[in-house]
């Protein structure tokens, strides 16, 4: 069965195999922040112990990847509201920063446009 894989190459294989030509250091310690950044954020919610596969690793081409192994459902579930609350009130803020003029408001004319 063949692998597919993403633009990042994601979803290529585990580096089981070295090849001595590809840097996997650099990718894994990659993958080591990226897997230790969202540990902080799940200590901070109390959902570390549901992620115990949470770890560092690397693909094929020398690419950081973070595994989360098996989750229950409803972790996921809880992590997915809390993305989607905090991208609500992300946006909140950026609407309340750079407001949209009323939809009802009429159309200004261009300063190009000449006079009739």
């Amino acid at each position: 069965m063949e692998e597919l894989t993403d633009a990042q190459k994601v979803c290529a294989k585990r580096a089981e195999n070295l090849d001595p030509t590809v840097p996997y250091v650099r990718g894994w310690s990659e993958g080591r922040r990226g897997a230790d950044a969202l540990a902080e954020q799940l200590r901070a919610i109390g959902l570390e112990t549901d992620f115990p596969g949470l770890r560092a690793d690397v693909n094929v081409f020398g690419d950081g990847i973070v595994s989360v192994g098996a989750v229950r459902p409803e972790a996921v579930e809880l992590l997915t509201r809390l993305i989607a609350s905090g991208l609500a009130i992300e946006m909140a803020q950026h609407d309340t920063a750079n407001p949209r003029p009323p939809s009802d408001s009429k159309p200004r004319p261009h300063p190009d446009a000449s006079a009739a």
